[in-house]
């Protein structure tokens, strides 16, 4: 989030318009500046703030991250001297020696000032509120070398306010920056527990089939050696999905800087069920048959991946609470304005409700189907066995 932001042409060119600007203002400082009748000392002076004028341009140019301590530091830096020298060259003035003829430094002045956004734009929170005000008193000052009178006050007063003014764009830029990032990563975060979700079901899923052939395979090892066989094999290649998606899915949880545009999408959508069937038709008793009605291309992603993952629930829960199930059947309908699933099997054993140590994932499909603003039931069929039944809309009105 602190990375620099990406640098576009427009970007540039301002820097360099800004370079451009500040080598016209020191031209006409060293035009207008009058040196005739200087002290040694006050010529020294007036190098110094033209060498100030130069300084600026090392905090306000580079690159800096939000946070950044080398901003600041610079900047306490830079105002520090040139308060120093606005005090020296009034003292010299006060005086009576001839220093300065109405020109106190116009490109000195805009670098203070660019000095001053850069710092509220950029800035280490702890330091930046004293960089700012030190540098913006010293771009106050700064008319203050060329005497006291009232128009002397005046552009002091009036500098004071730009320096006010260039906070003021630097705090905005840094909170709408700050929102901006606060959203990113809030949203950034919910993909990742989305993503967590997904694939837990989807390692349940496996796992569910793994243990399911393992005690089969258990059961016929005598009677039928080749059909262990088969199960086995089952079982190693559910079993290497189900580490890959652990590895994806850790990996994912382990690195919140990842890149923007990481894998974040959930795992698979309609176009995805016959395969998912066919795996289930592999591990199960009861075959289960898809039925669709009406074309599945063109769907809202969201309710493409929420329907995979609602028949992908009701498969799990139908091999694990309906072993004497002898057929599941998933009905797939397309409506103009909405997306009509059901998972139903004809289990002979009473469920009267989810069972709690397998219930979060039906928890979660409730929460996700509520948020696209569909509805979603779970319950005994009035034939018997457990039907799902779940309606999401096809058009984006998310629910929060």
């Amino acid at each position: 989030m602190n990375a620099p932001r990406h640098r576009t042409w427009w970007v540039r060119l301002g820097q360099l318009a800004g370079l451009v600007a500040m080598a016209l203002l020191g031209l006409f400082d060293l035009r207008f500046g009058d040196f005739h009748g200087m002290t040694p000392a006050a010529l020294l002076l007036t190098l110094a703030r033209m060498g100030l004028a130069a300084a600026t341009v090392l905090v306000w140019l580079p690159v800096h991250r939000t946070g950044s301590r080398r901003a600041p530091v610079l900047a306490l830096l830079v105002g520090a001297a040139s308060l120093a020298v606005s005090l020296a060259l009034g003292a010299l003035h006060t005086a009576g020696s001839y220093v300065l003829s109405g020109n106190w430094g116009l490109a000195e002045s805009a670098g203070l000032m660019a000095v001053v956004f850069v710092v509220a734009r950029w800035g280490a929170p702890r330091i930046a509120p004293w960089a700012a005000v030190v540098a913006g008193l010293a771009v106050a000052a700064l008319p203050l070398r060329a005497g006291t009178d009232s128009v002397y006050v005046i552009f002091a007063l009036l500098q004071a306010l730009a320096a006010v003014g260039a906070a003021a764009g630097g705090i905005y830029l840094r909170v709408v920056a700050t929102g901006r990032d606060r959203a990113i990563a809030l949203v950034r975060a919910e993909q990742r527990a989305e993503f967590a979700r997904d694939l837990h079901d989807f390692i349940a899923h496996h796992v569910t089939g793994i243990v399911v052939q393992a005690q089969g395979a258990r059961f016929v090892a005598e009677q039928d050696p080749q059909r262990v066989i088969t199960a086995l094999e089952q079982i190693e290649r559910a079993g290497a999905e189900t580490m890959a998606s652990m590895r994806r899915m850790v990996g994912i949880l382990r690195d919140p800087d990842a890149a923007p545009d990481a894998p974040l999408a959930p795992l698979a959508g309609v176009a995805d069920l016959a395969p998912l069937l066919e795996g289930f038709n592999g591990t199960a008793n009861a075959p289960a048959r898809l039925h669709v009605d009406g074309a599945l291309d063109g769907l809202p992603v969201e309710v493409s991946t929420s329907a995979y993952r609602l028949v992908m629930e009701g498969l799990t829960n139908a091999r694990q609470h309906a072993p004497d199930a002898r057929s599941v059947d998933v009905f797939v309908r397309r409506t103009p304005d909405w997306l009509l699933v059901r998972v139903a099997d004809d289990g002979a054993a009473a469920r009267t409700s989810p069972p709690r140590r397998h219930g979060y994932g039906l928890v979660g499909l409730t929460e996700r189907v509520r948020a696209l603003g569909g509805t979603i039931t779970a319950g005994p069929g009035v034939t018997g066995g457990w039907v799902l039944d779940a309606a999401l809309p096809l058009q984006r009105t998310v629910v929060r």
